[in-house]
């Protein structure tokens, strides 16, 4: 006798500004995970934060089919309230043996949606409420990350009402500097500033996705990406590590060389010598121990021309198309993107029982 079916949800979609990368991620997972082994139920989050589900998904074979479905193939929610849906929905997710937070930045990655499902004692992959809430910050990962010996960008953090740098911090800083919202991914609201005169409109630019933002100072180097992974039985290991390569058309690694440039390069494993690989994966799974994180993490660094490593940012949710960075490197590793999604689910089973995050 067969094995019954994982019941599975997949939430994607979302209020924050990587609601677009969100249903890509999604769409890929919907087009790949193994329907004889899961029973997929797709959770669609409005950019207006209502909730809505299907009872089945139809046989859909490309992403191009799943990213039209999921505009049109939901029922209409106009005139229900966020709260009325997610109330309805959550019925339906405790009849599911998991669910699989597909969702990137704030109100999805950012612990939000964790606390809900932990509230409804819901089994959910990957990251708990603290290490969400602490990593989605980029103010708090730096904090934590230097606290346990990391090196980080130096930066000054601008709060509401703070719209300008101390004479001495600039001259601290430097130019160029990177100017950044707080909680906000795939580099959404992020400016290159290297005219002191550019800070105004770069802060205003920041400021659309968060009051919280961050000025940064350049930090000279190669750009080096690597995935943590938690297996079922718990033990954490490191993909091979990525080197990102923008065009020249790209002054950084910005939203259209992530997502829209066909020229960017993401050579993987980069090539690094041994001891630097070695370094920059203990220092992954150090950063991953520290932020209290479960199931995956990317890291992103810098390797300055010295060796040294500096710590730019991770991401508890990172893009999740079959072609993104954090399941490239795992392929590159020889797990392929069905078997990545597979461990996830099976490390999230694994810890049915509700968490309790010291």
């Amino acid at each position: 006798m067969s094995e019954p079916k994982i019941r599975l949800a997949v939430l994607f979609g979302g209020r924050s500004g990587e609601h677009e990368v969100s249903c890509q991620s999604a769409a890929s997972m919907l087009v790949s995970l193994d329907r004889d082994r899961y029973d997929v139920l797709p959770v669609r989050i409005g950019r207006d934060g209502v909730w809505a589900s299907v009872a089945a998904m139809p046989d859909l074979t490309s992403t191009e089919e799943v990213l039209s479905w999921q505009q049109n193939g939901f029922p209409e929610t106009r005139g229900t309230t966020p709260a009325a849906s997610i109330l309805a929905t959550a019925v339906e997710l405790m009849s599911c043996d998991v669910v699989f937070p597909a969702l990137h930045g704030l109100c999805g990655e950012d612990g939000a949606v964790q606390a809900m499902l932990e509230g409804f004692e819901i089994p959910y992959v990957g990251n708990g409420i603290a290490a969400s809430a602490l990593s989605v910050d980029k103010e708090y990962t730096k904090k934590i990350a230097a606290g346990a010996g990391l090196a980080v960008a130096d930066g000054v953090v601008l709060r509401r009402g703070q719209d300008d740098l101390a004479p001495a911090d600039r001259d601290r800083l430097g130019l160029p500097v990177f100017v950044k919202p707080a909680r906000e991914g795939s580099s959404i609201g992020v400016s290159k500033v290297e005219d002191w005169a550019e800070l105004p409109q770069a802060l205003d630019r920041a400021r659309k996705s968060d009051e919280k933002v961050l000025v940064e100072a350049a930090v000279p180097g190669r750009e080096i990406d690597i995935g943590v992974l938690e297996r079922p039985d718990g033990a954490v290991e490191v993909s091979p590590p990525m080197e990102i390569l923008p065009s020249t058309e790209h002054t950084f690694f910005d939203y259209e060389a992530k997502y829209t440039d066909s020229t960017t390069l993401f050579d993987v494993p980069a090539k690094l010598d041994p001891a630097s690989t070695q370094a920059i994966g203990q220092d992954a799974l150090h950063l991953f121990r520290e932020l209290g994180c479960s199931g995956l993490l990317r890291v992103d660094f810098f390797l300055r021309p010295d060796g040294t490593r500096v710590v730019n940012e991770v991401n508890t949710f990172p893009g999740f198309t079959s072609v993104s960075q954090y399941p490239r490197m795992w392929q590159a590793a020889g797990l392929p993107y069905g078997d990545l999604l597979d461990v996830l689910v099976e490390t999230a089973l694994a810890k049915r029982s509700p968490r309790r995050e010291g």
